[in-house]
C-alpha cells in the first residue's frame, strides 16, 4: 500500500486541502488515464493546460490532485495539494513512488546537442560486454539487461524513467546510460534522479524553436550539471567553447577530454578512413569501426566514462575496438556492382550536418560525386533551415533538398527555406523534390561508379510524420533497395 503523504517527500507544498494519509493507486499526468483512486498531477504544457483537466480527472475517480493553482470547486472527499511547480512535483512523486530506483544503480547522463545517442548506446555495449547488467534509455531504444523496449522521446517523461529504473533494479541491472535532453532538463522530468556521472558533448544550433534563444538552450544544458552531487563526475568536452562553462558551477569531480587541447583524456587521430579510425587515447593506439572526427569525441567521451566507471584501460580498448555504428548515425552500405557508398546519418541540425560532411570530405579522393539528400523537419526551429541548405551545397557536388517530418507544414515552404540559404554559385548544384522516396530514387540515378551518396536528417527514425500521420519510411532500407537495383 502506497500512501500519497509517502510519495510527496521532498515536495514543496504551498497548500494542501483534504487528507494526504490515503492510500493511492497510480500517478498520472494525462486524464484520459486516470482510474479509481489515482492521483492527477496537473502541468502546464506548450499545447495544453492540465488545470483544464482537474475535473475530469476528478469525474474518472482520481482521490487526489497536484496542482499550481486550486480549481475554484473542490469536492469533498478528494485531497488537493497546491505545488509551486508542478512538473518538479511529478518527477519526485514518480522516483518516490518507483522507491528511487536510481538509487541503487549506477545512472549515467549524457547531453549535449550531438554525439548523445552514440555514446550511451555504445557504453551500453561496451558494459554489456564487459559483463555487466547494463540498461540504456536513448532516443532509439530502451533497454533492461537485454530486453528491448521502443522509445518515444529523447527523454521520456519522469514517470516513464523511473518506471524503466525500477524494472532495471528488478533486474539486477548495475550501470543504466541515459541521454539528456534541453526539453527533458527544462521540463524537469531529471528531478529527483541520482546521477553519478554526467557527460557533455558539444553545443550547437538547434530547439530554438523552444528554448527561444542559445544562451537559454545552453544555460538549461549547464543546470544539469550544477545539480549533480559532489560524489559524481563531470566529463566535459575541453574543445568546444562551452565545454568548460558546462563544470562552472558543478559540485562533481571534474574531468576533460579533447583532441585540440590539453585534457584528462587526451586525443589524437592518427587515421581516419571509411572503414573506420586510427586514434591515440592517453598514448594508447586502438582501431574502431567508427568514422569521423565527430566519432573520435564520441569514443574519448566512451573511455573517460569507462575509466571513471572504474574499468581497466586494457579492457575498455579491446572493447572499444568491437564496438560497431549505431543506427542511423553513419550507417553505410557499399554497392556490390558500382562501388557507389550510402551513408545513412541523423544529422538534422547544421553542425551535425556540417560534420558528417567535412568527414566524407576528408575520407574522399575528389574524383567522386558527394550527392547529398536532406530536409528540414516542420513545427521545429526554422531558423537553421538556410544554414542546412547553405553547408548541404557548399560541401556537396550535388544537392537534393526534400522532406524530412513535413508534420502539419507544407514540405514545398520548407523546402523554400532551406533553398533560400543557397549562395548564388552554388545554384546549379541543387535541385529540390518534394517527395522523399522520389529524391532518393533520383540521387541512386544521378550516381555512377566510386560515388557517395548521404541521406541526412531522419537516421534511425522508421516513418516520415505527414499531417499528423506516421507512415513507414526507413532511409537505409529505401537507399539499399534502389542502390542494388542499379547494374553496371
Amino acid at each position: 500500500m502506497i500512501l500519497l503523504k509517502d510519495i510527496l517527500y521532498k515536495v514543496s507544498i504551498e497548500k494542501t486541502v483534504g487528507t494526504t494519509a490515503v492510500a493511492i493507486g497510480n500517478i498520472h499526468f494525462d486524464s484520459r488515464k486516470v482510474e479509481l483512486n489515482d492521483v492527477f498531477v496537473a502541468i502546464r504544457g506548450t499545447v495544453s493546460d492540465g488545470h483544464d483537466f482537474i475535473k475530469m480527472a476528478t469525474d474518472k475517480g482520481a482521490l487526489a490532485v497536484i496542482c499550481e493553482e486550486l480549481p475554484e470547486l473542490v469536492i469533498n472527499g478528494i485531497t488537493y495539494v497546491q505545488v509551486n511547480d508542478s512538473q518538479q512535483a511529478l518527477a519526485l512523486m514518480a522516483s518516490n513512488y518507483y522507491e528511487n530506483p536510481s538509487e541503487s544503480l549506477k545512472l549515467v547522463g549524457v547531453t549535449g546537442t550531438n554525439g548523445k545517442t552514440t555514446i550511451t548506446t555504445l557504453l551500453y555495449h561496451l558494459l554489456s560486454s564487459a559483463g555487466f547488467e547494463t540498461g540504456l534509455l536513448s532516443t532509439v531504444r530502451i533497454m533492461v539487461g537485454s530486453k528491448e523496449f521502443e522509445a518515444t522521446h529523447t527523454t521520456p517523461d519522469s514517470l516513464t524513467i523511473n518506471h524503466y529504473l525500477r524494472e532495471m533494479v528488478e533486474a539486477g541491472v548495475e550501470y543504466c546510460f541515459m541521454e539528456v535532453s534541453s526539453h527533458g532538463i527544462h521540463q524537469k522530468r531529471t528531478e529527483g534522479l541520482t546521477f553519478v556521472g554526467g557527460i557533455f558533448t558539444n553545443l550547437s544550433h538547434d530547439h530554438l524553436d523552444y528554448h527561444k534563444t542559445f544562451k537559454e538552450y545552453r544555460d538549461v544544458k549547464k543546470s544539469f550539471f550544477d545539480h549533480l552531487p559532489k560524489s559524481a563526475f563531470a566529463l566535459t568536452n575541453a574543445d568546444d567553447k562551452n565545454g568548460p562553462l558546462m563544470l562552472q558551477n558543478t559540485a562533481a569531480k571534474k574531468y576533460t577530454y579533447a583532441l585540440k587541447t590539453y585534457a584528462d583524456y587526451q586525443g589524437q587521430i592518427l587515421e581516419n578512413q571509411f572503414s573506420g579510425l586510427l586514434l591515440k587515447i592517453n598514448n594508447n593506439e586502438l582501431w574502431v569501426k567508427l568514422i569521423g572526427a565527430f566519432n573520435a569525441y564520441n569514443m574519448l567521451a566512451i573511455f573517460g566514462t569507462a575509466d571513471l566507471l572504474g574499468l581497466e584501460t586494457i579492457e575498455v580498448l579491446q572493447l572499444m575496438s568491437n564496438l560497431e555504428s549505431v543506427t542511423g548515425r553513419f550507417q553505410y552500405t557499399v554497392s556490390e556492382d558500382l562501388n557507389i557508398t550510402t551513408i545513412v546519418d541523423y544529422a538534422h541540425t547544421p553542425d551535425a550536418l556540417k560534420n558528417v560532411l567535412h568527414t566524407i570530405n576528408s575520407i574522399r579522393t575528389g574524383n567522386e560525386e558527394l550527392i547529398t539528400v536532406v530536409g528540414c523537419g516542420g513545427d521545429r526551429d526554422a531558423e537553421k533551415r538556410p544554414k542546412m541548405g547553405n553547408i548541404a551545397a557548399s560541401l556537396s557536388t550535388k544537392v537534393i533538398f526534400t522532406s524530412d517530418n513535413p508534420r502539419s507544414e507544407k514540405p514545398e515552404d520548407i523546402i523554400e527555406q532551406i533553398e533560400a540559404g543557397v549562395p548564388p554559385e552554388h545554384f546549379k548544384r541543387t535541385l529540390s523534390i518534394t517527395d522523399r522516396k522520389q529524391a532518393i530514387k533520383t540521387a541512386c540515378q544521378m550516381a555512377d561508379r566510386n560515388d557517395i551518396i548521404l541521406i541526412a536528417g531522419k537516421g534511425h527514425e522508421t516513418y516520415q510524420e505527414i499531417n499528423g500521420e506516421r507512415f513507414d519510411f526507413d532511409d537505409f532500407r529505401i537507399v539499399k533497395e534502389f542502390i542494388n537495383a542499379l547494374k553496371k
